[in-house]
């Protein structure tokens, strides 16, 4: 309506739009960055307009419509206290990059809450998909004790589906914690990442007087 210059929007002059695609999936999702994309570029818009999301596929479609349009990527800083806004190519910083640093610090750490596997899962079924399997229990290392992989996935599967909330976390029992550490080392011995996303975790763990 304020694109229309409707009478009760004509003070309009700027829009933020916030991650307009929950829930959504790919299809839909590549829908709505294309038809938000081809109303802003109305020659008859005069809006001005920011738009955020972690949705890398969403970004990439936007990046691609608005050729000349400024694209930034905000991210903690390393430190941890603190934010960064640099500009970025057409492929950001994948967010299961940074789900994968937030899980080494907190195994390293041994703050384990039971939603950390919620994170887990979720980087387990995106690598799943970009290597083309069906599950993500394809990504989990079968080892002699567990030569299928299945209480592994059945585990990731029940912690993952309950009722954990980010405000009100409850702190994983210690053979659960011993599970998930087992679970997340093995996924990256298997598939490797750049060493150096998780120097400052190493660090920050290594006991004070005890060299690396």
């Amino acid at each position: 309506m304020a694109i229309e210059e409707a009478e009760a929007y004509q003070w309009v002059k700027f829009v933020y739009i916030d991650d307009p695609i929950s829930s959504l999936d790919e299809h839909n999702a590549i829908s709505v960055a294309n038809h938000l994309a081809q109303l802003l570029k109305r020659e008859d818009n005069k809006l001005k307009t920011v738009i955020s999301t972690h949705h890398s596929l969403f970004f990439n479609v936007l990046w691609n419509e608005f050729g000349k349009a400024k694209k930034l990527f905000l991210t903690k800083a390393g430190s941890g206290s603190g934010y960064l806004v640099r500009e970025t190519g057409d492929t950001p910083f994948f967010h299961h990059v940074a789900i994968l640093t937030e899980l080494r610090k907190a195994a390293d750490s041994g703050n384990l809450y039971t939603y950390h596997f919620n994170m887990l899962r979720s980087v387990l079924e995106r690598t799943a998909s970009f290597h083309g399997f069906r599950g993500f229990s394809a990504c989990i290392r079968q080892d002699d004790d567990d030569p299928e992989g299945i209480l592994h996935t059945r585990l990731v599967n029940v912690m993952s589906h309950g009722n954990y909330s980010l405000f009100e976390p409850s702190e994983m029992v210690p053979e659960n914690k011993d599970y998930f550490r087992r679970i997340l080392t093995d996924f990256m011995e298997r598939f490797p990442f750049n060493p150096e996303l998780f120097a400052d975790e190493a660090q920050q763990a290594q006991p004070a007087g005890n060299p690396q």
